[in-house]
């Protein structure tokens, strides 16, 4: 604990020495991180205002770890130079939480060491009416009709005023709305002032009405004038988080019984449809049955410690206990992981909800064990994140990357709740019990629920809902109730746990265990394998592995058993057959990306010639952007170096052909010659999707975030016919997209038919043969092994463009939220016994879509489910 105190104290000299008055301190760089001035990182920017983050968002920690001292000479600090005033668009959601939470969570402890008669004897109530100055400068983003919170104002100017740069905005997220009632309620309880607790429980009451009324669920994110659900998927992690945080504890700060019903209603709703222990898994809201998706994120990891706060303890030790096994196995939680534990995206910010789950598992049960958590979580920080100035943010849990960020939250909440965890009543120089932690750790008196109530309660609940009385409790639990003369509670609900992330996946040796000789290194590993590499090659012709170019482009791997050079290369080359299979396979089912569409819209197509298109894993997303435009050939057609006609390409797609280097570097020259996408055209003659199976274009095994143009890939076929029509009417004009626009409307609708007859027909189908047919080993004596895999041009699952086979190498990145990361090769369990096996991975995992000149019906069957959607919300209407 005193080296925990020591660290913080060590980091916060540190932020004042190299980054004061920034915002936040880059801990790889030994300076401050001030707006403007650093690379925009887009959201994530929006946090900071020029206000002193870090220091404001880090007052009330000081005061926790008994640093009083530091805590007063803080606070004069940002009296004296914090400035609110600034001209400068940020997050509603974030300015709330760390900056009007921080201020007034300052003021809370101000006050109480004031009452104490030793320290702030001095201080008026300066850091409320800095408070209440920020209240007034959030009030305009809730000018809209809903009363939803525009997701971002800015500062000087507001919203709509014509130097505010922000207000055009259409939708926000349902924690960022739904986040706002303890800060802004203790804002009005505070300073008697009645306004700010009024719009924050409008926001609030307006979700309300606005859930799913069959199932209770809300979705992510909702359009802030109209009411409509924008995003229909639910769940507990990111987006919706805190929505249900804060109704629970609205009720606790502000004993208002509406805000527990709600709760209530709503926990009911997640139990039933989104829990699946130890698992918590997106669900739609209009279809709760059916899962959004197959991965986790890592802002569920709070959702234990609310549980406890409810008095539902057993799920909250499971899913606990969970997300241990996954921390243990990564050393960090990754941002998101899959439903068998494998890294989705693999950056990890030092978030600290696990650590608060943890703290209020060990304060709920005593159980000594959740101490030894804590103790890895701080020896994983020291071990992995410690940097000479301060922590750094994982950038991918597998490689032990950083990343030159250190969000305010690690030192507003991490340290907190480690150091809470750990202390003995006598260490704390309050009682804790005596406040109620923000969604950003603030501390906030729970005195206010009797405090200046000028907002009349109303119970809007049960206009909505008959509510079930038995299902709620109306008071926490109590800890002697809840683990009757049972120590050992806790640990018969964490036992059959233990090994579950293990069970779906056990613990491959990592880069650098192999490199420090810890373990077994095998002479190759299959994700690192690369076609064009002369030493690989060297390596399976030992192990008794050759590869033979196919007809079709692919690569095909052959193990012969009786040809390696020692019983020993001829395990080591079984177990990478083995590999290479489980690692094609998974790939395959896991990075599919949905099809894209080229669409010719200039004379005489006009948008009646509709071609399937194969996605890239880089590049402008289409399902947010379109691009149309004018297609020009490249030269060199190959696109391999220096575009020498950039003036025929700027501001056109260009126009390319596969092969003889990576499809990234294709798009780094186009880009670099002005081009505003790109269309990579397969060198197969003859190659069609109607035949074969829909290809996505990898990365280069390097991050890819600098290209910004979208790329597409048509097969020999389809790309003739764009050539076709540049020969005979030269300015030809396309459209990339997710799906196409002004299509004839007949066709249309024959085609959504189609798509509501077959897709789900279709769906079950295609999983089924993946299933069954991707990786399928069958054994015959006197057989070679063989592994197919996709072309030389690395199309997915891949990670290079020209002579590599279609494996992603570990350090390659699939599209999500700012880096997503590659999927982890899948377990894999086998004899090690020499045999002679012949397996086909990807002829058999074809998807068939349709591609002829009518849309994807994957495509309709997404517009399908809206349709649908939109039927049951007009239902629920009436």
């Amino acid at each position: 604990m005193a080296v925990t105190v020591l660290t913080y104290c060590l980091v916060l000299f540190l932020l004042q020495e190299h980054a004061y008055p920034a915002d936040e301190l880059m801990p790889l760089t030994c300076r401050g991180r001030v707006r403007g001035q650093e690379p925009s990182r887009g959201d994530v920017d929006d946090a900071l205002g020029k206000f002193s983050l870090t220091l404001i968002d880090t007052l009330d920690t000081l005061v926790v770890l008994n640093k009083t001292k530091e805590f007063e000479e803080a606070v004069k600090k940002v009296i004296k130079d914090v400035n609110l005033d600034n001209d400068i668009v940020v997050s509603v959601f974030e300015t709330n939480i760390r900056v009007l939470g921080g201020l007034l969570g300052g003021h809370s402890v101000a006050i109480m060491l004031k009452e104490k008669g030793e320290y702030m004897q001095w201080y008026n109530g300066e850091l409320l009416h800095m408070a209440k100055e920020l209240g007034y400068k959030l009030l305009p983003a809730f000018n809209t009709t809903s009363g939803l919170p525009y997701p971002r104002v800015n500062l000087k100017f507001g919203v709509r005023h014509p130097e505010a740069r922000t207000g055009t905005e259409t939708d926000t997220c349902t924690a960022c709305a739904g986040t706002l009632i303890l800060e802004f309620a203790a804002l009005s309880r505070f300073t008697g002032t009645s306004i700010f607790e009024e719009y924050a429980r409008k926001a609030l009451d307006f979700i309300w009405e606005k859930r799913q009324r069959s199932s209770n669920l809300v979705g992510v994110t909702i359009n802030i004038h109209t009411g409509d659900w924008v995003r229909k998927d639910s769940g507990v992690g990111a987006g919706i988080d805190s929505y249900y945080e804060y109704l629970l504890k609205a009720y606790v700060l502000l004993g208002d019984d509406s805000f527990l019903e709600r709760f209530n209603t709503h926990y009911n709703a997640i139990m039933r449809y989104i829990s699946q222990p130890p698992l918590l898994l997106d669900v739609h809201i209009h279809k709760p049955m059916l899962n959004a998706r197959t991965w986790m994120d890592s802002l569920l990891a709070f959702f234990p410690g609310l549980q406890v706060l409810k008095g539902d303890i057993r799920p909250a030790i499971e899913t606990h206990e969970m997300l241990y096994q996954v921390i243990k196995k990564h050393n960090f939680l990754p941002e998101a992981f899959t439903t068998d534990f494998r890294v989705h995206w693999a950056q990890h910010p030092l978030r600290p909800e696990f650590a608060e789950s943890t703290y209020f598992l060990y304060k709920a049960t005593g159980d000594p064990y959740y101490l030894e958590v804590g103790k890895t979580l701080i020896e994983n920080l020291n071990k992995y994140a410690r940097v000479p100035c301060g922590f750094a943010a994982m950038k991918d849990v597998r490689t032990g990357s950083h990343e030159d960020r250190m969000d305010s939250f690690f030192l507003a909440e991490m340290f907190k709740y480690l150091y809470l965890l750990f202390a003995d009543k006598e260490d704390m120089i309050f009682d804790i019990e005596d406040y109620i932690f923000t969604t950003e750790a603030h501390l906030l008196p729970l005195w206010l629920s009797t405090t200046n109530q000028t907002v009349a309660k109303k119970n809007t609940t049960t206009e909505y809902t008959e509510l079930d009385d038995s299902n709620f409790d109306w008071t926490c639990p109590n800890t002697q109730i809840l683990f009757p003369n049972d120590p050992m509670f806790a640990q018969s609900i964490r036992e059959p746990l233990k090994n579950v992330v293990d069970k779906s996946c056990p613990r491959g040796i990592s880069r650098a265990e192999e490199s420090l000789g810890s373990g077994p290194k095998p002479p190759l590993r299959a994700r690192d394998f690369m076609a064009s590499n002369p030493e690989h090659l060297e390596i399976l012709k030992k192990m008794g592995v050759s590869l033979i170019h196919l007809k079709d482009g692919r690569v095909q791997l052959v193990q012969h058993a009786v040809q390696a050079a020692s019983s020993l290369d001829a395990e080591d080359g079984l177990r990478f057959m083995q590999e290479m299979i489980e690692l094609s396979s998974q790939q395959q089912k896991e990075q599919q990306l949905p099809p894209r569409a080229v669409q010719i819209v200039s004379h005489p197509f006009f948008g009646r010639v509709v071609l399937t298109a194969g996605p890239a894993q880089f590049g402008m997303d289409l399902s947010k952007h379109k691009t149309r435009g004018f297609v020009a050939t490249i030269k060199p057609y190959n696109g391999c170096s220096e575009i020498t006609n950039p003036e025929a390409v700027k501001e056109k797609i260009a126009l390319m052909q596969r092969g003889q280097c990576m499809f990234a570097e294709k798009a780094r020259n186009i880009q670099k010659a002005g081009a505003i996408g790109g269309i990579v055209i397969d060198d197969n003659e003859g190659s069609s999707s109607d035949t074969a199976p829909l290809f996505q274009m990898a990365g280069d095994g390097k991050n890819t975030d600098d290209i910004t143009i979208p790329m597409l890939f048509l097969f020999n076929k389809e790309g003739n016919i764009i050539l076709d029509a540049i020969r005979e009417y030269e300015a030809v004009e396309v459209l990339l997209s997710d799906k196409a626009k002004d299509r004839d409307l007949e066709m249309e609708n024959m085609d959504q038919k189609l798509s509501e007859n077959d897709s789900h027909k279709q769906n079950s189908e295609e999983a089924t043969s993946a299933f069954q047919d991707v990786g399928e080993v069958s054994e015959e004596p006197e057989e070679e092994e063989s592994s197919d895999v996709t072309d030389p041009d690395s199309l997915s699952p891949a990670n290079a463009d020209s002579d590599s086979v279609s494996i992603s190498n570990q350090d390659s990145y699939v599209p999500g939220t700012d880096e997503a990361s590659a999927p982890e090769p899948a377990c894999t369990q086998g004899d090690n016994q020499p045999q002679e096996q012949k397996t086909e991975t990807e002829s058999n995992s074809k998807v068939n879509w349709d591609n002829k000149v009518q849309p994807m019906e994957s495509i309709l069957a997404d517009w399908n489910e809206d349709i649908e959607a939109f039927e049951m919300m007009e239902k629920d209407e009436l």
